[in-house]
């Protein structure tokens, strides 16, 4: 598919702009790999985290009140891990070294978002994606495997009070 072409070539210009990048990687929002260019570390599972990162970086900004999601920031003693939405259906990571300039990495990681989320929308469409061809045919997806579930639309639980005060004592 072209698309993986043209997001692995963006990924590849990237490391170029942005010394001490030490990998990069776009996947969709359910953790699917799009295109990678991580060197000795697995995309496939680096993917499934940042899935699971990106659930919990939702639910921390609309705890928050602080809008929809657009970047994560995790430091490790070992360098970076970023996360930036790249449209509403993908999300790049990088990983970089500790010495990188966060800056310069906020700044390219965000041009490459955008570019990425251009790219994905030019060969796709928005709203397209792995369940575009069932919607076509008129087969309605169950609301948990939602095609055109957005980055910031994860759902969130209410913690709900109980109904009736505990008795003491039992």
């Amino acid at each position: 598919m072209a698309v993986e072409t043209d997001v692995l070539d963006e990924l590849r210009r990237l490391r170029s702009r942005v010394p001490r990048l030490a990998g990069s990687l776009a996947a969709t929002v359910d953790g699917l790999v799009l295109a990678h260019d991580v060197p000795d570390t697995e995309p496939e599972g680096l993917a499934a985290l940042t899935a699971a990162s990106l659930g919990v970086a939702h639910r921390m900004t609309d705890a928050a009140a602080r809008g929809e999601f657009r970047e994560l920031l995790v430091r490790g003693s070992q360098g970076y891990v970023a996360t930036y939405a790249a449209g509403t259906t993908v999300v790049l990571t990088l990983l970089a070294d500790d010495r990188v300039n966060v800056g310069r990495l906020h700044l390219e990681g965000r041009r490459s978002g955008a570019r990425i989320a251009e790219l994905v929308d030019t060969h796709i469409g928005p709203g397209g994606g792995r369940h575009a061809e069932r919607l076509a045919r008129g087969d309605h997806p169950a609301p948990a495997e939602d095609p055109d579930r957005r980055i910031g639309t994860l759902p969130v639980r209410t913690p709900q009070r109980p109904t009736r005060r505990p008795r003491p004592g039992g």
